[in-house]
């Protein structure tokens, strides 16, 4: 229960007092880390791949710019980021260190560790100075965040002029009747498939009705445009599923 004076936000379909979101999130993401990129292949059949290419067709990285990756967890963006601009430079900032030991255990991560770091840090109060960097990406993380805003603000503050701020989450299918069909896979499928790989189907519950409390592609827009961010412009990926926005700080 929640006090009436207290702030309230959603976990999932809960109503829970603000100050509580980001520990049970830390705690959804460092259940599932060991597992957390095994369960998006299965989960989308592998079609992340396809929108995280479409963000770096979009947002095309070059030799020289330095990125922030909120939210980064494991850092497939910024091992993407590097590949495409191998001059380049990547932060990943993530609330959960789990998340961050795993990405630090990929592969890639050896190759890249002179142009890597892995920070722990809040992406509603970033452990960052103001105008430090040319890019800033997040991939399926803003939707998790207590208050979408305040991200977006720090975004902002952290991005230098002239710097860019590209998101990658899910969405809302524009017709309803597909919307229908989506909504049975999520609900029905994904956390069963959350007990089988990573044994924790709550977790992937709470992903699935995340989704569903995300604002849509418009509404989201106008949050970012608020934030003091220009030439706002969104793309729906796989009919609406996903969605990318970006907008540029002028």
């Amino acid at each position: 229960m929640t006090d009436q004076n207290e702030k309230t936000t959603h976990f999932g379909f809960q109503t829970v007092a603000e100050d509580q979101k980001a520990g049970m999130v830390h705690g959804v993401f460092s259940s599932v880390a060991n597992k957390y990129d095994v369960m998006n292949d299965v989960m989308s059949v592998g079609i992340h791949r396809v929108w995280k290419d479409a963000m770096m067709d979009w947002l095309a990285p070059r030799d020289h710019q330095r990125l922030l990756d909120v939210a980064g967890g494991t850092g497939d963006i910024s091992f993407r980021f590097l590949k495409r601009a191998p001059g380049a430079t990547a932060v990943v900032c993530d609330l959960t260190e789990p998340m961050l030991i795993e990405g630090r255990q990929r592969a890639e991560a050896a190759a890249k560790a002179d142009q890597l770091d892995w920070v722990v840090g809040d992406a509603m109060a970033l452990p960052f100075e103001d105008n430090s960097f040319d890019v800033y990406t997040i991939s399926f993380g803003i939707r998790n965040v207590t208050r979408p805003a305040d991200a977006l603000a720090e975004a902002y503050r952290v991005l230098r002029p002239g710097g860019r701020l590209m998101v990658l989450e899910f969405s809302q299918l524009p017709n309803d009747g597909l919307q229908k069909l989506y909504d049975l896979y999520s609900f029905n499928v994904i956390p069963r498939m959350g007990q089988m790989i990573a044994g924790d189907a709550d977790s992937y519950q709470y992903l699935v009705e995340s989704i569903r409390k995300f604002p849509d592609q418009d509404t989201f827009a106008g949050m970012i445009r608020d934030a003091g961010f220009d030439n706002v412009k969104y793309r729906n990926l796989s009919m609406g599923i996903a969605a990318l926005h970006s907008g540029w700080k002028i």
